[in-house]
């Protein structure tokens, strides 16, 4: 599988911070990949995908920062421009996106509509 340089989605620098964080844990499956995509489901109508999995046969492999992510192709056109950043306040504490092509997102920040 190519590793493609130019990214359709960015980190933030607490988000790669956080992502290598995880994958330096003990038990962590080094066959996995972080995927990034969406699904259908949520208030909104999508739902972002953010988690470990295996490469698949339709996904293209990126690096941003030197932290390698794959992304089914098809997800693109939801996705791009968008950037992922990791909050650890006493208010919030996790990933949140942050998407350009997002026409309405919903209350909890996960889910939107294109």
């Amino acid at each position: 599988m190519e590793t493609m340089v130019d990214t359709p989605v960015s980190f933030t620098a607490s988000a790669v911070q956080e992502i290598k964080r995880l994958m330096q844990e003990d038990g962590f499956d080094q066959n996995q990949l972080l995927r990034v995509g969406v699904k259908g489901g949520g208030c909104s109508g999508m739902t972002y995908v953010l988690g470990f999995d295996e490469a698949k046969a339709d996904d293209t492999r990126y690096e941003f920062e030197s932290v390698p992510f794959i992304m089914n192709k098809s997800h693109e056109l939801y996705l791009y421009g968008m950037q992922v950043d990791w909050q650890d306040g006493l208010n919030s504490r996790g990933f949140t996106f942050s998407n350009p092509n997002a026409s309405k997102t919903c209350g909890c920040g996960t889910s939107f509509a294109v």
